[in-house]
């Protein structure tokens, strides 16, 4: 197994035959690659061959190699028990009982108090679903592509029947991007296979991508938010320089892959409209291939039914050209909403802060309405989802006062904007750090 730790007296607590205690200098020099300790309320597991196998993923498990996962363990397992199962093998010990539950010097009160507050919101029912939010959901999005195919089969297939169509398409796909991230989060059906077939259904046949990717992606995100080299919503590729660190270390590096103090202007014409066409259908292809996760029969057949209904109104070029135009312009909606909730806010290395400060340093809220809840799926309430991931969204707006009022208790920043702000707050935000980068290449 690697690492000290000394043996307990006959008695004492310890599991698969193991009655060690460590302390945290123990645990957090096993946070290797190949050698990986983490802790869940106190106790100590070995999952270094189990982070292979993790169904989220290894990453996101190794993200937390050598420290206390308590906090993220709790809020990505809806189903806590069930997941106890899988771990029980792994323990190898406890935590000495002179060593704090928290490590890194972490806010013992913070991690309490929210806690307390997620005990509260589980007591109050707020991780009940209402299942026929969903179901109209789900209605809402299918009589979306119906209308869109109805339009050009019966109008015609002129400029701007089919600029209608691209655009109600589009509607229907972002929605179902918001739809089936309810499922992946497990914040639909209380058990995990029900949640998993219908992200299935979703991510694959009304969008054609794959489910295993995004997951992968998506818990890694959440994990460590706005975390360079553990994020990897933040890893731009040396496209975009972000937050106030980057823009810094690359300009002192004479790191220049792009005019980086224009980057506010290009966002326009290299960011939003090609993730979803470009990047994310590339990441797809090397998931599949690379990484042996074949795409599901549930994708090819979202290809099916798109050949099926416009092949004979618009031939095969034209088939394609309006998948990738529907792709183009859901791309602006996703990078817009996503980005709007995380580039302007702190990003660094690693900090190893309590679960709360490290969401809330990464998120902020856009104002609620009804049409800012649609628009966004809910993500408006980023700060709240974060927290608690498996929490069915619509129930967000009622803890977000909770949550609220204990950041106010321990002087968190709360930040909620509105809409407009937080669009303009993407481009100020890059802007802000081209101009680090440009100070720092020309003068240190």
């Amino acid at each position: 197994m690697g690492g000290g730790g000394q043996l307990t007296e006959p008695g004492e607590p310890g599991t698969g035959g193991s009655g060690r205690v460590f302390t945290w200098e123990e645990v957090q020099r096993h946070s290797h690659r190949n050698d990986q300790w983490l802790v869940i309320d106190r106790k100590v597991y070995n999952v270094t061959q189990w982070a292979k196998r993790h169904p989220g993923g290894f990453r996101v498990i190794s993200h937390y190699a050598g420290e206390d996962a308590t906090e993220a363990f709790k809020a990505f397992h809806h189903d806590g028990k069930f997941a106890q199962k899988f771990l029980r093998p792994l323990q190898i010990g406890e935590l000495a009982a002179t060593e704090p539950s928290q490590d890194h010097n972490k806010n013992a009160a913070i991690v309490q108090d929210f806690h307390t507050l997620r005990a509260q919101a589980e007591d109050d029912g707020l991780f009940r679903v209402r299942p026929m939010f969903f179901c109209f959901y789900l209605g809402h999005i299918l009589l979306l592509e119906a209308l869109g195919w109805l339009t050009v089969w019966v109008w015609g297939t002129s400029w701007m029947l089919t600029l209608l169509c691209s655009i109600i398409l589009a509607t229907a796909q972002i929605q179902s991007s918001w739809l089936q991230h309810d499922f992946g989060h497990k914040s639909v059906f209380k058990t995990t296979h029900g949640n998993h077939i219908m992200q299935m259904f979703i991510m694959g046949h009304l969008k054609g991508a794959s489910t295993n990717w995004w997951n992968h992606r998506h818990f890694q995100h959440h994990a460590k938010p706005n975390v360079f080299s553990k994020d990897p919503d933040v890893n731009m590729l040396h496209v975009f320089v972000v937050g106030a660190i980057q823009p810094v270390e690359y300009g002192i590096k004479k790191i220049k892959y792009m005019p980086y103090h224009r980057q506010h202007q290009y966002f326009f014409f290299v960011g939003a409209p090609l993730v979803l066409p470009v990047y994310f259908q590339l990441q797809m292809m090397h998931s599949m291939i690379y990484l042996h996760r074949w795409v599901s029969v549930l994708a090819m057949t979202f290809y099916l039914r798109y050949f099926c209904c416009y092949l004979p109104l618009y031939g095969l070029f034209g088939t394609l050209a309006l998948i990738t135009f529907v792709r183009f312009l859901e791309s602006h909606w996703f990078v817009w909403v996503t980005q709007m909730n995380h580039l302007p806010m702190d990003i660094d290395h690693e900090a190893h802060q309590d679960w709360l400060t490290m969401q809330l340093h990464a998120t902020c809220n856009i104002e609620q309405s009804s049409f800012n809840d649609w628009f966004s799926g809910h993500l408006n309430f980023q700060i709240e989802h974060h927290l608690f991931p498996t929490m069915p969204r619509h129930n967000y707006y009622l803890v977000a006062p909770l949550v609220q009022a204990l950041c106010e208790k321990h002087g968190i920043p709360y930040q909620v904007k509105t809409m407009r702000q937080g669009l303009a707050d993407v481009l100020r935000s890059l802007k802000n750090s081209g101009e680090l980068w440009l100070d720092a290449y020309l003068h240190k």
